[in-house]
């Protein structure tokens, strides 16, 4: 069986920096083979599943959600269309003080308790709608609160909003139009959380010259078990001008038993019209290819053969050198460009921040806000693309995100981000792939855990061409950046195929 090996052992534990495996020609010595089998000619190729994504299928689906939320709302009565606050109510000090005396704290009349054996009521799709309007282009003192040093929106803000927006449709979901949260949550049985972000595309730019009156809003597509799917809609509303969709998303959003935290029944959906039994069926569709996903991910099955080609092409023209020579002299080498170009370990690329974690940025249930951590994790990955590209940037989509954990309150939040691929193309002068990795830690014990990761695409579409690239010198970070380039090149045939289309 043919392997391609793109790693090698080091002459000792210390005898590459920190001890680390460098992208060089494999020794024996090397216990953990960086390796790719060539498929037999009987293995199926994954790409060929029906539940495996394809730009084309992304965006066919990305276009006829466009169109079956618009339906969708047109049933919503406008009067029901108000967020339900997903911010706790009670004051902090109120929650100090009944866990001081054990007791519950005061909190007016008693809410009905929805039991997990109690049958519940389903819903329409519809009666989950919420909207939020954010006038940016016609009051100038509301933008004054979002606006960015270069004058635009801080898109960091706006996923905040939506991570709000997805919380409020799912309680909206289980409670039933005209409910709304109060201090009693607990007393209520359950509450919600936010169990991963898809990938979201911005389909139309959003600059600092074309700042636009925006609406959010979105409603439950699709329910399973404990699970629903939350589809969420950022457009333009300018006056006189026809609506247009600025980006499209999903969220996950899982119920949780408040009493033992283990999942719980959410009520099911009435799919009583065309639209609504097609939109159920692409949530249903998107789970399969999500588990499809999470199957063919490299902290899973190796890279393709043709991505081992990629991997080796890239240690033939930015690897360290010679591998004759001294790594002292290796790393001497490593600084000088090729072709013009910068090499940059991704080791080195990486930024971190460490934010306490206060209760002034708690949800419903007393731990932080999801949507807070979100922007948190946007602004110190773009703050690492830009210092990496030394030039600003545009927010060009969210590849993926993951919660894991919930963020206590009092804990340490540490956010640290990483470069994990660049590249240029036709029309784009940089693109940059960063993750962020969220790790809470415990402020008595000092246990640490990864709480969040996050995906983020930045680009640059004019001035100079970027002269940096990213350069793996681990077998994880290897993989780290073959998973940048899927990301990359996914989101580039997306816009190709929409750039065609229009």
């Amino acid at each position: 069986m043919l392997k391609l090996h793109l790693l090698r052992a080091t002459k000792s534990a210390s005898s590459g920096p920190r001890g680390r495996l460098l992208l060089s020609p494999r020794t024996h010595s090397q216990p953990r083979a960086f390796s790719t089998s060539l498929r037999s000619k009987n293995q199926a190729d994954p790409s060929s599943s029906p539940t495996q994504p394809t730009p084309s299928r992304e965006m066919r689906e990305v276009d006829r959600l466009d169109v079956l939320l618009t339906r969708i709302r047109e049933k919503t009565d406008p009067s029901n269309s108000a967020l339900i606050s997903v911010r706790s109510p009670s004051l902090w000090s109120e929650r100090l003080h009944a866990a001081q005396m054990k007791t519950v704290a005061p909190t007016g009349p008693s809410a009905t308790r929805i039991s997990p054996d109690d049958p519940l009521p389903p819903r329409h799709m519809h009666e989950s709608y919420c909207q939020v309007d954010l006038p940016f282009a016609s009051n100038p003192q509301f933008l004054e609160k979002y606006t960015n040093a270069h004058g635009g929106i801080r898109t960091g803000m706006l996923m905040e909003h939506l991570d709000s927006l997805a919380g409020s449709i799912s309680y909206k979901h289980c409670l039933g139009p005209g409910q709304q949260l109060d201090k009693d949550i607990d007393k209520r049985g359950f509450y919600m959380v936010t169990a991963a972000v898809d990938r979201l595309d911005m389909l139309h730019l959003l600059t600092p010259y074309n700042v636009k009156d925006l609406r959010l809003s979105g409603h439950v597509i699709y329910v399973g078990k404990s699970s629903m799917e939350v589809a969420v809609r950022m457009e333009s509303t300018e006056q006189g001008k026809p609506v247009q969709t600025m980006m499209l998303g999903r969220f996950t959003m899982v119920c949780r038993d408040a009493v033992t935290h283990k999942s719980r029944p959410v009520n099911p959906l009435i799919l009583s019209t065309p639209e609504e039994k097609e939109l159920h069926a692409i949530g249903e569709e998107h789970k399969l290819r999500k588990h499809a996903l999470q199957q063919g991910s490299l902290s899973k099955v190796p890279p393709s053969s043709a991505e081992s080609r990629i991997l080796h092409k890239l240690f033939l023209n930015y690897g360290e050198g010679s591998v004759f020579v001294s790594d002292a002299e290796s790393e001497e080498s490593f600084e000088t460009p090729v072709n013009g170009v910068e090499r940059v370990w991704m080791e080195d690329t990486k930024v971190e921040s460490l934010t306490l974690m206060y209760p002034q940025s708690r949800n419903i249930h007393s731990k932080i806000f999801g949507g807070y951590l979100m922007r948190l994790a946007y602004e110190l990955g773009y703050a690492n693309a830009s210092l990496f590209t030394q030039c600003p940037l545009r927010f060009l989509s969210l590849d993926g995100l993951t919660f894991r954990l919930p963020v206590p309150i009092g804990s340490a939040l540490r956010l640290t981000s990483t470069i994990c691929h660049t590249t240029v193309d036709e029309q784009h002068r940089a693109l940059v792939n960063v993750w962020v990795q969220a790790n809470v830690i415990d402020s008595q014990t000092g246990d640490e855990q990864t709480t969040n990761n996050f995906y983020f695409t930045w680009c640059r579409e004019d001035g100079e061409m970027c002269k940096r690239t990213v350069v793996p010198k681990t077998y994880q970070e290897a993989m780290q950046w073959l998973e940048g380039k899927r990301a990359l090149d996914l989101g580039a045939e997306i816009r190709g195929l929409r750039r065609a289309s229009e």
